[in-house]
Order: C-alpha cells, then sequence, then structure tokens
C-alpha cells in the first residue's frame, strides 16, 4: 500500500508525527508520499522543537522518525513541486490523509482552485474515487468552514476532526493522540489496538446518554 499524508500549518504537528509513526510501522504499508506546508514546518518547531528544514529534506524527516538515514519508506515531495507522483491520477496509491488540517487548505480543496501540491493531490485524490481524510483542527468552526466541509463531504471525503475520545482512559498525550490517529488508520484497514475500540478493553459496553 502506498498513502500520501500532507501537513499542514494548523495546530497540531503531534498528529502528524503520530500517524507518519503508526505507517511506517505497518508492513501493509510499503511507502509514505510525505508533503510538508513551510507554515507545518513552523508549527512543528514551536510544537515539538524539531527543525524539519521547510519539509524538503528527507534525511531530517528520517531522523525525526527514527529512520535510517537512506531509508526509502517517506517519500518527501516539495509542496511547489506540481510534477510530483501524487499530482498525477496515474500514479496508482490507496488515498491520502491530510493531517492537521488547515481551514485555509480546506478552503482551497473544497473550492477546487489549488494552488500547491497538497491542493492538487487532494483534488486527484477525489476525482479518481480514493480515500481522502481530512483532519481539520481549528476551534470554533464559522460558517465558512462547516460549508467547506459539507462540501467536501459530499464530494467524497471524510472528515475526521481532531477530537479524541477518552473512554480508552488515556494516561498520556501519545495516547490520546494515538487514539484518533487509529481512527484515521482504520479508515485504509490498517489495524489498531483493541484498547481504543468501545466495549473491548475499555469498560464499556455501548453509548452512554
Amino acid at each position: 500500500m502506498e498513502l500520501t499524508l500532507a501537513i499542514t500549518g494548523a495546530s497540531g504537528a503531534i498528529y502528524a508525527y503520530r500517524t507518519l509513526l503508526r505507517l511506517i510501522a505497518h508492513k501493509e504499508v510499503e511507502r509514505v508520499n510525505l508533503i510538508m506546508s513551510d507554515a507545518a514546518c513552523i508549527v512543528a518547531r514551536v510544537e515539538l522543537g524539531v527543525d524539519l528544514r521547510e519539509g524538503g529534506d528527507a534525511k531530517a524527516i528520517n531522523d525525526w522518525l527514527g529512520l535510517d538515514a537512506n531509508s526509502k519508506r517517506v517519500r518527501v515531495h516539495r509542496i511547489k513541486n506540481l510534477a510530483a507522483p501524487p499530482a498525477s491520477g496515474s500514479h496508482l496509491q490507496a488515498g491520502m490523509i491530510i493531517a492537521p488540517c488547515s481551514m485555509g487548505t480546506l478552503g482551497a480543496i473544497a473550492s477546487g482552485a489549488g494552488y500547491n501540491l497538497i491542493h492538487r493531490a487532494a483534488d486527484v485524490t477525489l476525482k479518481e474515487g480514493r480515500k481522502l481524510i481530512i483532519v481539520p483542527r481549528e476551534a470554533p468552526y464559522n460558517q465558512i468552514h462547516l460549508e467547506n466541509m459539507l462540501r467536501l463531504s459530499n464530494a467524497g471525503a471524510r472528515i475526521i476532526p481532531a477530537s479524541p475520545s477518552f473512554y480508552h482512559r488515556p494516561n498520556t498525550i501519545d495516547e490520546l493522540v494515538d487514539h484518533l490517529v487509529f481512527r484515521i488508520l482504520d479508515q485504509f484497514g490498517l489495524g489498531k489496538a483493541q484498547a481504543s475500540r468501545w466495549g473491548q478493553e475499555s469498560g464499556g459496553g455501548g453509548q452512554q446518554e
């Protein structure tokens, strides 16, 4: 399986980081195409203390993920490179994840008037009928945000807001974040820890009012 992960400048760089870690841990995932906006690199520096060098340095990304410097599991694409494989529908892959997704990126995709590789790759994913998972991170939502999400949902995208659950009783921030990451991976049939499922190891048996 090959997937594209895009990271934008919304707060929540840890969601992208934990998603990447979980993806490369799966043997089913042969390659992850990674696209980062410049703003995403700034947010990662502020929130996680990591220097990713404007998202175009494969070695910096591999160091961040604990991979060998020459590893090809994650293929980094410059955001301005509209000739990269994810920009073409003829390049086969399972789909795309945008985590976290800024409202600016969400709006550009919803309008169909995108100008960078993240926008183009998302447009291609939709037009080819592949899975597009969008993880918006904003609060509160205004009417424009909600209308854009509805428009994308109607076009076939799956909206998974960055709002993790607590019934699995997380003890750490990583456990809290991973619960959402597992929901994302579920969209591609990638297994997750049973402890994160309602009614399994969580002490719950159904939704409560």
